[in-house]
């Protein structure tokens, strides 16, 4: 995760992964090299200097959300995203629309956390070790009496409990502390005590802050233990992943989780154009109301979080939607100003959808042979398959609804069910996928398009 890359290195990345779209690829790019820009400038003037939000216009299943969501990850940026109509739904109208920073700010705080773990991550090794050690080569337990006149005059016998460590002890534990480090007792069990999740809350009143009228009441509650055996190497992980946590300050997490989403973070708001006023109907007044409730986000203003207050003046939305009936023009004026980058991501043609099978480092192809390689059966596409398979795509998108890239996992998931069926079964089979094999599986259901519109 770099925070420096240049626009062409950002392209370059987002090219192993996402096919086409290239206006919008430099968009978002230019735009995160802006911010790096921003933070080398002197105070006075980085506070002027404001990102200019980008809105995506587009189909469903084009690589709108992908686009942002992979930017963010390279950059290290906290990205969080959100459903414009999530604020339009009966008894929500402009419920709360803050909580898309809150949200954000949780994801700069987990980011930052990992950032401290890995930077404490020897130390909480060898504590966790320690413990590990003291747990497979327990001491005496012993009960310190209490002087205690209250719990005397209470009746309350008893006392605490503490462990005697003997010379014995010692000396088996260093004995276990060099077989944990070379790794000989990593399928061992052992009991932990592990921290019980609970719901504080057993039911929700409506218009309340779940997250964080939950936080607030754990505070309150004491926390539950419970005992469970797992092997050492589970073991290991949940307890240096504990000692981590007690080592790292909280405040000093919070602090940079909440500047890391201030400066570098992207609220990814979708279906923009369902809250656009796309003629004259009933719910005009709603979903302009949703707009002016979102609009003083971007505009920038100070969110209050249970991490701190959060200004939103540096904060990059990028907007998205289909506007297939609405159009950018019918947001209300002062929200358009505020996206004043436009780009149309394309429809994908028959070239597109071959290129989304073959290139990128994680294609659905790649994915299907490795999960059926797990059963010990290898499986190839030939080329005149493949270019079968992204026709079919192309062409059930244009006779039915267009989804995208996303008719590929229908008519993946159709194509090789049988396969994925039997494949247990397989064992040291190889089978090959080609052109007959495509037009015998799919040609019935493409030619009846009642049958298409169900299946594919």
């Amino acid at each position: 995760m770099k925070q420096n890359l240049s626009p062409r290195e950002i392209t370059a990345r987002l090219d192993e992964d996402i096919i086409g779209q290239d206006g919008a690829k430099r968009k978002v790019a230019i735009a995160m090299r802006n911010r790096f820009r921003r933070m080398q400038l002197d105070d006075e003037l980085k506070d002027e200097v404001i990102p200019k939000n980008i809105l995506m216009i587009g189909p469903t299943g084009v690589g709108k959300t992908e686009i942002a969501r992979r930017m963010a990850k390279l950059t290290g940026a906290p990205f969080t995203k959100v459903e414009a109509t999530k604020f339009t739904e009966v008894g929500y109208v402009g419920r709360d629309v803050e909580s898309m920073v809150r949200d954000l700010v949780e994801a700069g705080v987990r980011i930052v956390k990992e950032r401290q773990m890995e930077l404490v991550g020897e130390d909480a090794a060898n504590l966790a070790e320690e413990r590990l050690a003291g747990l497979l080569a327990p001491g005496v337990k012993r009960t310190k009496q209490s002087n205690n006149p209250f719990e005397m005059l209470m009746n309350q016998q008893g006392g605490e409990e503490y462990e005697e460590v003997t010379d014995e002890v010692r000396q088996k534990r260093m004995s276990i502390r060099e077989k944990l480090k070379a790794g000989l007792l990593e399928d061992e069990k052992v009991t932990v005590e592990v921290e019980q999740s609970q719901n504080p809350m057993g039911m929700m009143m409506p218009g309340m802050d779940e997250g964080g009228m939950q936080d607030m009441l754990k505070q309150f509650m004491p926390k539950k233990k419970h005992k469970r055996t797992m092997p050492v190497k589970k073991a290991r992980e949940y307890l240096q992943r504990e000692e981590a946590e007690k080592i790292i300050d909280t405040d000093t997490v919070n602090s940079e989780a909440i500047e890391l989403a201030e400066t570098m973070g992207i609220i990814f708001i979708d279906e923009m154009d369902k809250i656009a006023k796309g003629g004259q109907n009933s719910g005009d007044v709603s979903r302009e109301g949703v707009q002016r409730d979102i609009l003083p986000i971007v505009e920038g203003s100070t969110i209050q979080t249970k991490y701190g207050p959060v200004d939103t003046d540096h904060i990059l939305f990028i907007g998205a939607g289909a506007f297939h009936v609405a159009k950018p023009s019918d947001l209300i004026p002062e929200l358009q100003g505020r996206f004043p980058i436009r780009v149309e991501l394309d429809k994908l043609k028959a070239e597109d959808f071959e290129n989304i099978l073959r290139e990128p480092r994680s294609s659905l192809l790649k994915q299907y042979e490795a999960l059926l390689s797990t059963e010990g059966v290898t499986i190839s596409f030939t080329d005149e398959a493949v270019s079968e398979l992204a026709e079919i795509a192309f062409e059930v998108n244009s006779d039915t609804d267009d989804i995208g890239a996303r008719r590929l996992h229908t008519i993946l998931e159709t194509l090789l069910e049988e396969l994925l069926f039997e494949a247990s079964g397989m064992q040291g089979a190889h089978v090959e996928i080609t052109r007959q094999y495509v037009t015998a599986r799919l040609d019935k259901i493409k030619s009846d398009k009642n049958l298409s519109a169900f299946i594919l």
